[in-house]
């Protein structure tokens, strides 16, 4: 079988993302699995462990310099000259803000088609996505060139399939043109106990019916108990009761969660594009009328300061 070339996304704190993992996952259905690491030196052979427990029998290394200390104008090359030279099936990408830039900058290198934000994708190269803020389904495919795909955070279920990689240093060289924008600081964010916004499993977001930021410790509250991540909608965040990177929304983020939870959210379309591919969503609203009531699987016409306390005590017992 044709490799699968699956561009691994990390952080230096907490490894390998849940996003390429969910990719390797994808991959195995649509051919053989090949990671592809590219950062600092040495970091390929520490993700290799986690990355062959999910099934990558082969570890493409770009590392160095000349990769970590530039943005992704140099990733884009590497990975270019790689795809020439290995002719995968398939190349996958996260449908992060990295992720889609360079596989833009690849598909212009390459005279490529793109697809973006795929929910699923068949093994024939048809892929699935939400489009026109969340009105339409659309099924796609590349007419010109491989299937250069970029796949939206918790689409799948990531499984483990161990495999024992083998490790391929690539020569980097990368001209002055992917020099033009160099790495001078790189800040860690604070990170707490809660997952990461795009790659949780439960989202539980809270809207303008929240009130107020004091409020909005309800919905962590919540939140907490059923180990998932805080976001917000756009109203909230303008009415400053919780910062903007924890937007979920058409100028926020995607989130695909397994559980959304929505407390005071009306259910605007502008909120709606970053959460409806959600597997089950949950609303709480005393608006009867509310949008969010159409999207729901669950609904709950009350009043959140009464229904989430109680939801979370009936959960504590549980536990």
């Amino acid at each position: 079988m044709s490799e699968v070339l699956v561009v691994v996304e990390a952080t230096r704190e907490f490894g390998v993302k849940k996003v390429s993992l969910e990719l390797l996952t994808l991959a195995r259905e649509l051919g053989t699995p090949a990671a592809v690491v590219l950062g600092g030196t040495g970091v390929a052979q520490a993700l290799a462990g986690k990355l062959g427990e999910y099934g990558a029998v082969r570890i493409y290394a770009a590392e160095g310099a000349e990769i970590d200390d530039y943005l992704v104008a140099p990733k884009a090359t590497v990975l270019a000259d790689l795809i020439a030279r290995v002719r995968p099936a398939t190349v996958l990408l996260a449908s992060s803000q990295e992720g889609k830039e360079i596989a833009a900058r690849l598909a212009v290198k390459l005279d490529n088609g793109i697809l973006t934000d795929v929910v699923a994708l068949d093994a024939d190269g048809t892929a699935t996505q939400v489009a026109f803020a969340g009105s339409t389904i659309v099924k796609s495919k590349v007419s010109k060139g491989l299937p250069l795909v970029t796949v939206r955070p918790n689409s799948l279920t990531p499984t483990p399939a161990a495999a024992t990689p083998t490790v391929e240093q690539l020569a980097v060289t990368v001209g002055d043109a992917d020099k033009l924008a160099r790495v001078v600081q790189r800040v860690a964010e604070q990170q707490g106990s809660r997952p990461e916004l795009t790659e949780a499993s439960v989202v539980v977001s809270g809207g303008r019916g929240v009130g107020n930021a004091d409020n909005f410790k309800l919905v962590e509250e919540l939140a907490d108990l059923l180990g998932g991540a805080v976001g917000a909608s756009r109203a909230a965040v303008d009415s400053g009761f919780y910062p903007h990177q924890f937007q979920v929304g058409q100028t926020g983020k995607t989130v695909s969660p397994q559980l959304y939870v929505a407390l005071g959210i009306s259910g605007a379309i502008q909120h709606r594009a970053g959460m409806q591919t959600s597997k089950t969503i949950v609303a709480v609203n005393k608006d009867a009328e509310a949008p969010i009531f159409e999207l729901a699987d669950y609904g709950v016409i009350g009043d959140l300061f009464k229904v989430v306390p109680q939801a979370a005590e009936e959960i504590r017992k549980r536990r």
